[in-house]
């Protein structure tokens, strides 16, 4: 596999076991700064895995995980790595619904805010500017002072993909942003996400092929804890091994 030089985010011969298990299986990956990736496969490809890896909920057994050509990410906790720039979205949003928009955005802004400081200092013009971009990124200008409780399925997603932003991650790592969405709410989040990737380097582990295609980017099949296969969402479409065992066509 080509060299760590040159890259936000480094995998080479990645593999994990559980009870007997092999969750990953030598996986390689390799993510040039500013380049946004789309992750596909079969359930138990070990598509999560990876992200726990990454983000230092789970150690490998073997294998290298570099953060940014010089970070060995497996000798770190997840606190310290979130700290390093890498932020991660899970699959259900998790907002303070009782709270406005604006505040969520406010209480994830980076640094060490305590919740009580956060909600009751008046908040500087900085912070003011910032949640406004925020705002503007993640689609919510006008629902700013809405409950955040109240936003539709989609909208939460985008919110706490605001809240991520907040903390001023350089890698982002996005699991299936689209489940549940409305087809509207799933386009705009491709445009979205297009838009953070001009900025940020971006994973996005998905099971919509409408979606993938939409995100226009480099795709990598997982299968059996291995890379099947990695090109554009046509040549891996294409790949006879990759109807077999994904799409099933």
């Amino acid at each position: 596999m080509s060299g760590v030089s040159g890259s936000i985010l480094y995998l080479d011969g990645v593999s994990v076991s559980f009870d007997g298990f092999r969750a990953l299986n030598n996986l390689s990956l390799v993510l040039a700064p500013g380049e946004m990736r789309a992750v596909i496969g079969p359930n138990g490809a070990g598509k999560t895995t990876m992200m726990d890896v990454i983000t230092g909920k789970t150690r490998p057994d073997s294998g290298a995980v570099i953060f940014r050509t010089d970070t060995d990410l497996t000798r770190l906790d997840e606190p310290a790595i979130a700290a390093l720039g890498i932020g991660r979205k899970f699959q259900k949003p998790t907002v303070f619904e009782p709270l406005g928009v604006h505040e969520n955005l406010l209480l994830a802004l980076a640094g060490n805010r305590a919740p009580r400081h956060a909600l009751f200092a008046r908040e500087s013009a900085a912070e003011r500017m910032r949640v406004e971009e925020l705002l503007d990124i993640i689609r919510l200008v006008e629902h700013r002072h809405r409950r955040a409780g109240d936003l539709s399925h989609g909208q939460k997603q985008w919110l706490e993909i605001g809240m991520l932003l907040a903390q001023e991650p350089d890698l982002l790592l996005v699991d299936e942003p689209v489940a549940g969405m409305t087809d509207a709410e799933t386009a705009e989040t491709a445009r979205l996400l297009r838009d953070i990737n001009r900025s940020k380097s971006v994973v996005v582990v998905e099971h919509d092929m409408d979606f993938v295609r939409a995100l226009d980017v480099k795709v990598t099949v997982l299968h059996e804890g291995s890379v099947l296969a990695e090109g554009s969402i046509d040549h891996v479409s294409n790949d006879p091994r990759v109807v077999e065992v994904y799409l099933g066509r």
